[in-house]
C-alpha cells in the first residue's frame, strides 16, 4: 500500500524473532521445486514453485504505465524477475492505489497523494514478487513505503486509516497474484503453487503491517513535538480565521505578521526523486526576488507546500520568474496587509494553483491570481464555464491547433482595443496575417466581434488559461 513518504530510515533491529521489515522465519526458508532444486538457485529466471513468476505479463490497459519506484527499485526487479512481470507489477500496484482510495477517500486527494500511494504499492508488489522468487529474501519493506509515513502523518490520517489501506492493499495484490499462479503454473502442481502464494503473501503482509505501524507511530512523535507542528497549528489558526495575538503567534512562526505579505502555493510532480528540499529552496528564492525580507514555509505534503513572503515591493509577482528547478510549478496571490492580508493572499494564491493544474499541459510555471482572477472565479462553476466557451466561441471552441491560432489572434486583436498592428507585434506576425485570421474568426463566430465583445472577450481568456479543461474535444478524423 501506499503504502507510503519521506526520506527517514526504517528503524533497524538487530535482534528479535520476527523484525519489522523481515519476514518470520518460517517464511526464510527455501522452498524447493517438484526435482529438489531451491527455487532461484539455478540463477537467472525463477524456477520451482516460483517458475510462473517469469510469465507474467501486463495487462494491455497497462501497459502504457510509467513506473512510480526508483530507478534502483526498477532496476534491481528488472535483473531479478525480468522487464515484463515488473511492468505487471506496476499495473497491479496502479490498480491498488485505485481501489485503496475509493474505499479509503482520506489516502487520496489530488495527483501527489495519489503517486505516494501508488509509489508505495507498486513498490510493495515487487517486493513481494522478490519474495516469492527467492524466499532467502526476507526484506518485507522498501523505502518507498516507509516514505508514506511522514506524509500520512503531516496530513492528519489516522493510523486505522492507514491499516484499512494496507489490508485493502493486501488483498487486491493477492487475488492479481494467486489468479497469475492460477492461470500459469503447470496444471499437476498449481494447487500447491497457489498455496505457496497465499502464505507467502500472508506473512509478507504481517511484517509489512508492523513496520509501517513503528514507522508511523515514530514520525507521529517526532512530528507532535517538533517546531513545524507548532508553526502548522499557529498558520491553520490564522486562516481559520481563530483569534490569535500576532505577537506571540509571530514569534512562534519566526515571521512577522505586521506588515504585506505575498502568499505562494508551490508544488512538483509526484515522483520517486521528488526531492521536498529543492522545492522549499525554490519557493524561497521565489519569494526573495519579489523582494520578500522573511519568509514562512509550511510543507502540506512530499511534494507541495505553502510559502508566505514579507517586505515584498509594492507591485504584483513577476510571473516569468526562473525557478530553481524545472518541476516546480508556484501559484501566487496578491500582496495583502496585516493578519487578514496572510490569509487572503493565502486563499487567492489556492485560486490560482486550483487554476493552474486545471490545465497541467500549459508550459506556465509561475500563476499569478491577479491575471487569473475572472477565470478563477468563472471555473467554480467549471461545467457552466465550460459551456459558455462553447456557445460564444462556436468553432473557435474546438480543441485543435488550428482554432488555438485564430483564438490567441482575436485575443490579442481584443486585448490591443481591436488594433491590428498591436496585435501584429504582440505576435511577431504580418499585420494582413493578423486581418486574415479575424477575418476568418469572424466567419466561423457567425456576427461581428464587436456586438459580443466583453462575452468573447471573457470566453477566449477562459480558453486561454483553461486549455482542455473548458475546450470541446477535437473530433476524430
Amino acid at each position: 500500500m501506499g503504502f507510503a513518504t519521506d526520506e527517514h530510515e526504517g528503524h533497524r533491529h538487530d535482534s528479535g524473532p520476527a523484525r519489522p521489515g523481515r519476514l518470520p522465519a518460517a517464511a526464510s526458508r527455501a522452498h524447493r521445486s517438484p526435482d529438489g532444486a531451491v527455487d532461484g538457485e539455478h540463477g537467472g529466471h525463477p524456477t520451482g514453485e516460483a517458475a510462473w513468476l517469469h510469465r507474467l505479463k501486463p495487462a494491455d490497459r497497462h501497459t502504457e504505465l510509467t513506473p512510480a519506484s526508483s530507478p534502483k527499485t526498477l532496476a534491481e526487479a528488472t535483473e531479478r524477475l525480468g522487464p515484463e512481470p515488473v511492468a505487471w507489477a506496476v499495473g497491479v500496484g496502479h490498480d491498488m492505489a485505485l481501489m485503496i482510495i475509493a474505499e479509503v477517500p482520506e489516502l487520496g486527494g489530488g495527483e501527489g497523494p495519489f503517486e505516494t500511494l501508488r509509489m508505495g504499492a507498486e513498490s510493495a508488489t515487487l517486493r513481494a514478487l522478490l519474495i516469492l522468487a527467492d524466499p532467502t529474501d526476507d526484506a518485507s519493506i522498501t523505502q518507498e513505503a516507509l516514505r508514506g509515513d511522514r506524509d500520512f502523518v503531516r496530513r492528519g490520517i489516522p493510523l486505522d486509516k492507514v491499516l484499512r489501506g494496507i489490508r485493502l492493499g493486501h488483498a487486491e495484490m493477492a487475488h492479481a497474484m494467486m489468479t497469475a499462479c492460477a492461470d500459469l503454473s503447470q496444471t499437476e502442481a498449481r494447487a500447491g503453487h497457489v498455496r505457496h502464494v497465499s502464505d507467502t503473501l500472508f506473512r509478507f503482509v504481517d511484517a509489512f503491517s508492523s513496520h509501517m505501524t513503528e514507522e508511523y507511530v515514530a514520525e507521529r512523535d517526532r512530528w507532535v513535538t517538533s517546531r513545524a507542528a507548532a508553526r502548522e497549528e499557529v498558520v491553520r489558526a490564522i486562516l481559520a480565521e481563530e483569534t490569535v495575538a500576532p505577537g506571540a503567534a509571530g514569534r512562534t512562526l519566526g515571521y512577522p505578521l505586521t506588515g504585506d505579505h505575498l502568499a505562494i502555493s508551490a508544488w512538483c510532480a509526484p515522483t520517486a526523486e521528488s526531492d521536498t528540499a529543492r522545492l522549499q529552496q525554490t519557493a524561497v528564492d521565489f519569494l526573495n526576488h519579489q523582494g520578500c525580507t522573511a519568509t514562512l514555509v509550511v510543507p502540506t505534503g512530499r511534494t507541495s507546500l505553502w510559502a508566505w513572503g514579507t517586505g515584498a515591493t509594492p507591485h504584483e509577482p513577476v510571473a516569468d520568474t526562473p525557478a530553481r528547478h524545472t518541476a516546480v510549478h508556484i501559484a501566487a496571490g496578491s500582496i495583502r496587509a496585516g493578519t487578514t492580508g496572510f490569509r487572503r493572499s493565502h486563499e487567492e494564491a489556492l485560486r490560482a494553483a486550483r487554476v493552474a493544474r486545471m490545465n497541467p499541459g500549459a508550459d506556465t510555471r509561475v500563476t499569478c491570481y491577479r491575471q487569473v482572477e475572472v477565470v478563477a472565479l468563472l471555473s467554480q462553476d467549471l461545467p457552466g464555464l465550460r459551456r459558455f466557451v462553447h456557445d460564444e466561441l462556436g468553432p473557435l471552441a474546438d480543441d485543435t491547433a488550428h482554432a488555438e491560432q485564430l483564438r490567441e489572434t482575436v485575443r490579442h486583436y481584443l486585448q490591443g482595443e481591436r488594433s491590428l498592428m498591436a496585435a501584429a507585434e504582440r505576435m511577431h506576425v504580418a499585420r494582413n496575417t493578423v486581418t486574415y485570421r479575424v477575418k476568418r474568426a469572424r466567419q466561423l463566430l457567425g456576427h461581428d466581434i464587436a456586438q459580443r465583445r466583453f462575452e468573447v472577450h471573457t470566453a477566449l481568456a477562459a480558453a486561454h488559461v483553461l486549455g482542455p479543461a473548458v475546450l470541446r474535444s477535437a473530433r476524430p478524423s
